[in-house]
């Protein structure tokens, strides 16, 4: 296994050690985003990724979560498949999954706007990892949590957060700090018609739990059908116009 020379740096920080609070997780964006050059496509999911990671977070709803410890579990486990998924790519080891393989494919092309990008990411995290990293999670826990218990009423919560900070989210990626229009900002409204995160969330929820009776052959066919169906998604967020 090689990583090439220019990816070394970025290298370095996704091959680290695991996260183990959302602090970790938080400064491993913040390095990525302090390296990677405006015209890297993977800047614009890292960068949607950690301003999301902030206001879910630290704006909980005004009852608070029912299980934090969950919540935040699951989101350091979750992150962790990100950084796995970009230091597979870099060093060729040759188990990233395709649904990652789309963006990082696509990082250094011209011509594809940020938010498109950033979408891309987060159709492969989402569709891709977050049923698993609900496995993981909930097998660290003891947990097996049905529709209406504390961890799927926060989870749900999660949704509703989302709603209200994609669209601002994107939007700045669009306009840039000086608020100057650097992307088609009405690409956003497109997209997301596309390609909808809460609805993404809802059935990783769901998948994971359709998960957890398989084992052997029957999981890998099922894991594998899913990857591809996500990388495509993914290619096609690439060329929405």
């Amino acid at each position: 296994m090689s990583v090439a020379a220019a990816d070394q740096p970025l290298y370095a920080i996704v091959s680290g050690a695991q996260p183990g609070m959302i602090d970790d997780v938080l400064r491993t964006m913040q390095q990525i985003d302090d390296l990677l050059a405006d015209e890297d496509g993977l800047k614009w999911f890292n960068r949607l990724y950690m301003m999301v990671t902030k206001d879910v977070d630290f704006s909980p709803p005004p009852g608070g979560w029912e299980d934090t410890d969950w919540l935040l579990r699951l989101d350091v486990v979750f992150a962790g498949f990100y950084f796995r998924a970009v230091a597979g790519f870099l060093d060729g080891s040759g188990n990233t999954p395709s649904s990652w393989c789309a963006l990082m494919e696509a990082r250094h092309q011209p011509g594809i706007d940020r938010i498109l990008f950033a979408l891309a990411g987060m159709n492969a995290h989402i569709n891709h990892d977050l049923a698993l990293a609900l496995l993981e999670t909930d097998r660290e826990m003891s947990l097996v949590p049905n529709d209406g218990s504390p961890q799927h009423v926060d989870y749900e919560a999660v949704n509703d957060l989302l709603n209200n900070v994609m669209p601002a989210a994107l939007q700045m990626l669009a306009v840039g700090i000086l608020g100057l229009a650097a992307q088609d900002t009405g690409k956003i409204g497109r997209v997301l018609a596309f390609w909808n995160i809460c609805k993404a969330r809802d059935l990783a929820w769901d998948f994971s739990n359709s998960l957890r009776d398989l084992s052997g052959a029957a999981l890998t066919v099922v894991l594998a059908a899913q990857d591809q169906m996500t990388g495509v998604a993914g290619r096609a967020i690439l060329r929405c116009v």
